[in-house]
């Protein structure tokens, strides 16, 4: 069995808050020498280059999701959560439909007028003022007020499970997401959602928790069954975390992106027409979630070095976005770049199922934003960085405009 992984001198910690300030040149150095790369520290592989990470989203049978997706929480031991990302087909197939009636592009596309009068609330207040905080009044508000108004969440408690969704992302130092603040966080999300579905069984409302409480599944003996407590609570928990987090970075990272490059927004500005594309060239060029985990389920060998079965191996979707194998001058930032896809939602059966109502919520965010604000300053020095192993952003961004 091969373990040569490349240079010596090449280093990639996950954990490293100077490295993941700028991962970028140390993902270029392991995508051109050591595109099969070992951390013994951690246990783990990561694969770096696009068509590497394209390839194994796909290939499901080698590459498992059913051991947890998270470095820190990933093991042998675990195995099929019944949370549709921590699981492989078949399973995978049965939960992934029953989630998709969630997301139809008829509702996503009737949220459009809601997520403007959002924007509104939260950016008309800091019109003629000297300046504001991008992330914590607006990036951070927009999706959560989203996500919450569709799960059910009514507007009185909806700062608070927002507060609750970012512990969950709490980082201890030496240990990452598995401490006992991220836990407090995640178990009060549980209790509120067990108590809201509780109160929506008898008191229906039209909201995607009624419409888990009612959902049916087929069994797999063919029967239909209803979800069972846990697994309600399971797919509540997915939905809300994950529509809270991903586009709260996503619009974080386009008041830096966008500062540091004033002839792009100009062009947006110039052209509104461009924004759902510069929507995409932000999600390549600066991804909220760069690295995700998959488990092997056998032996596989990629540039002739073999990865084991019961491995860890991370897939650095944030490098494969800056891979010149696959994107042409990848380090350069153009809002009219022709992307033929990338690999920021997942690929394959793991495609994000949420994409829809991210690019939805980031062209009207940048849109809105945009109309009052068509010029801003902000320094990368001054903003606050969330470092995890596998969410990568900003949780404060002040702004001059």
């Amino acid at each position: 069995m091969s373990t040569e992984t490349g240079p010596a001198d090449i280093s990639w910690d996950p954990y490293d808050i100077v490295i993941d300030d700028d991962p970028y040149p140390v993902w270029t150095k392991m995508r051109d020498e050591a595109p099969v790369y070992r951390n013994d520290r951690y246990d783990f592989w990561a694969l770096s280059r696009f068509h590497d990470v394209e390839a194994a989203s796909r290939d499901t049978t080698t590459f498992s999701s059913a051991h947890n997706t998270v470095l820190e929480s990933m093991g042998p031991e675990l195995d099929d959560s019944h949370m549709m990302i921590f699981t492989d087909p078949p399973g995978h197939a049965r939960l992934r439909t029953l989630v998709s009636r969630a997301f139809t592009p008829r509702r996503i596309s009737g949220l459009e007028p809601r997520i403007r009068q959002i924007c509104a609330e939260l950016l008309d207040p800091h019109v003629g003022s000297s300046g504001f905080d991008y992330v914590t009044d607006f990036a951070a508000q927009l999706p959560s007020r989203v996500i919450s108004s569709l799960v059910g969440v009514p507007p009185e408690d909806q700062e608070e499970q927002r507060r609750n969704v970012d512990g969950i992302f709490h980082i201890e130092p030496g240990v990452g997401m598995r401490n006992d603040k991220a836990a407090e966080a995640g178990m009060a999300v549980v209790m509120y959602l067990l108590d809201l579905m509780n109160k929506r069984r008898q008191d229906p409302q039209d909201d995607l928790m009624t419409a888990l409480v009612n959902a049916e599944v087929t069994a797999d003996d063919g029967s239909a069954r209803r979800l069972t407590d846990d697994e309600t609570i399971r797919f509540g928990m997915l939905l809300y975390v994950a529509g809270t987090e991903t586009v709260a970075k996503l619009l974080g990272n386009a008041a830096v992106v966008l500062s540091e490059h004033p002839d792009q927004r100009a062009d947006m500005v110039a052209d509104p027409e461009v924004i759902p594309n510069a929507v995409e060239e932000l999600l390549r060029f600066e991804p909220p979630s760069p690295v995700n985990g998959r488990w092997t389920n056998h032996d596989v060998t990629l540039h002739g070095v073999t990865i084991p079965a019961g491995s860890k191996v991370l897939m650095l979707t944030g490098s494969a976005g800056r891979d010149d194998r696959a994107f042409p001058d990848p380090d350069r930032f153009d809002v009219r770049r022709t992307i033929a896809h990338h690999l920021t939602f997942g690929y394959g059966i793991h495609f994000c199922i949420g994409a829809a109502l991210a690019r939805l919520e980031g062209r009207i965010g940048l849109e809105e934003t945009l109309r009052r604000f068509p010029e801003w300053g902000a320094d990368r020095a001054t903003a606050t960085r969330v470092h995890t192993s596998t969410v990568r952003g900003f949780s404060s961004v002040p702004v001059t405009i």
